[in-house]
């Protein structure tokens, strides 16, 4: 029979189809993925990610490491612009998803072929043999230590000690004992394995030091710093107008970082804080608080420390207003509980709860406002309202953050010696209590000042949570989430 080249063509593409199919998935060996290319190949491979656009030696620094010779990649969104002329064999990695293009992070790790990976920051030139050295003090004290750091340039790195608290929402830096590095300070390059590269959530988010150090801080890595030191390129000083650009950028991704790590307070080694979270500005410090739960809870965190300080300062803000104003008041419930047992708000509670006399409403303005039914906003721009739940009062930290950072202040009234009210939200802390708690009312310390409350605040609290509420803490609502169960 005559075979026509239709057909001799279609046999063929058939054919290698299911060489390929056969080759993929029953190899030598019969081990999937066997024809596919080594991946794990001894080498190092040099990913450049920490540049701009506008001003960068991405060239010379690829020009260098490039001669050793090693692979290098560029990693970036989108190929540099203005147009940067890379070496000849040197990749782009394009990380931003494009409509024509399969998703660019789905297997990142094909594009790096080799078993140590490093990430070499902009400006870095290249000193033959290092990056091996730095593979072989890997290898040589692998266990524990996954990362390995070389300065660059004359100043030394600094090692530090890096401590996570995760339901704090914070990342404590400090000084690092000898041969304990969990971060560095300076400049570095940075070299680790790269299936623990890309084994990380964010492998590749900037700024590249920070976002490794927290993540093998999770993961309890430790890190390893080597004296000798790539040298740094000569540059020609940056324009202010590029200063004023890095810099916003870098505070933006900054931010971007620890809003993905979940970090949201930074404690510095030289005891400096940087904060990342709520503000006046900011629309809400944190998400849904469904059956007094907050949705924080769920996820093993507490109150995030930004949204406790911006409550310290409402409260602190409040109870100074009242009592220049004359308003009889006194720390309630949960707030209460905090101030007995940490002379604080409890780490996990979203609020402070207050009661006031209603007799006392109209010595304040604002009260007086909120109660007529207009809100408003105080000089020092928290706003104070009724709340829509009932016949309480509800003071925000700002306008723009609403319902979640607040102070209630619940108005009760005597009667038969019995301190009562009219709105009671079927908690089953919101009872009513003798009037002689409050005669007369006693200074107790709270989020940072001295607040009024209840002459005995053991008797007061057992009434309203039950014996040893004190030394017995508990969630709001220990049928959706017990405490111990992070």
């Amino acid at each position: 029979m005559r075979v026509t080249p239709c057909q001799a063509a279609l046999a063929g593409a058939i054919g290698l189809n299911l060489l390929l199919l056969y080759c993929a998935w029953r190899g030598p060996g019969g081990s999937p993925n066997s024809c596919r290319p080594p991946r794990g190949v001894p080498g190092v491979t040099v990913l450049l990610r920490d540049f701009e656009d506008f001003e960068n030696d991405l060239a010379g620094t690829a020009r260098s490491f490039a001669s050793l010779p090693v692979p290098v990649l560029v990693a970036a969104e989108t190929a540099p612009y203005p147009p940067v002329p890379l070496p000849a064999g040197v990749g782009l990695f394009p990380l931003r998803p494009a409509a024509d293009r399969p998703p660019p992070l789905a297997h990142p790790e094909l594009h790096v072929r080799t078993r140590h990976v490093a990430l070499v920051p902009d400006g870095t030139r290249a000193v033959p043999g290092l990056l091996e050295r730095m593979r072989d003090a890997l290898e040589k004290n692998a266990g524990e230590t996954r990362l390995v750091a070389a300065p660059v340039g004359s100043v030394p790195l600094r090692c530090l000690e890096l401590r996570l608290e995760p339901r704090a929402w914070t990342a404590r830096y400090g000084p690092g004992a000898p041969g304990v590095c969990r971060a560095v300070e300076g400049t570095a390059v940075l070299l680790l394995r790269t299936r623990d590269l890309f084994a990380l959530p964010f492998p590749l988010a900037r700024p590249v030091p920070t976002a490794l150090f927290v993540q093998a801080a999770f993961r309890g890595w430790g890190l390893r710093v080597m004296p000798a030191a790539f040298p740094a390129a000569r540059r020609p000083p940056v324009s202010p107008h590029g200063r004023w650009k890095a810099e916003n950028l870098a505070e933006t991704r900054r931010r971007r970082l620890m809003r993905d790590l979940g970090v949201k307070r930074e404690v510095l080694a030289d005891g400096r804080e940087r904060w990342y979270g709520c503000g006046k500005e900011t629309a809400r410090c944190f998400g849904t608080v469904h059956a007094r739960t907050p949705q924080y809870l769920l996820a093993g965190r507490w109150t995030p420390p930004c949204c406790l300080r911006a409550l310290r300062e409402t409260a602190r803000h409040v109870a100074g207003v009242l009592e220049t104003a004359g308003v009889r008041y006194w720390l309630e419930g949960g707030s209460l509980l905090g101030a007995a047992r940490l002379g604080d708000i409890i780490p996990w509670d979203y609020d402070v709860d207050l009661g006031i006399y209603r007799e006392d409403v109209g010595k304040c303005r604002w009260l007086a406002a909120a109660a007529a039914g207009e809100p408003v906003e105080d000089a020092e721009g928290f706003l104070w309202e009724k709340a829509a739940e009932g016949d309480f009062y509800r003071v925000h930290y700002s306008r723009s953050n609403r319902n979640r950072l607040h102070v209630d202040l619940w108005p009760f009234y005597p009667r038969g010696g019995v301190m009562t009210k009219d709105t009671w939200l079927g908690h089953p802390q919101d009872v009513e209590f003798p009037e002689s708690f409050l005669l007369p009312r006693v200074p107790m310390p709270f989020a940072g000042f001295t607040a009024m409350a209840p002459n005995n605040a053991r008797a007061f609290l057992e009434l309203k949570f039950g014996p040893g509420a004190i030394e017995n803490p508990e969630y709001p609502n220990p049928a959706v989430k017990r405490l111990g169960e992070d």
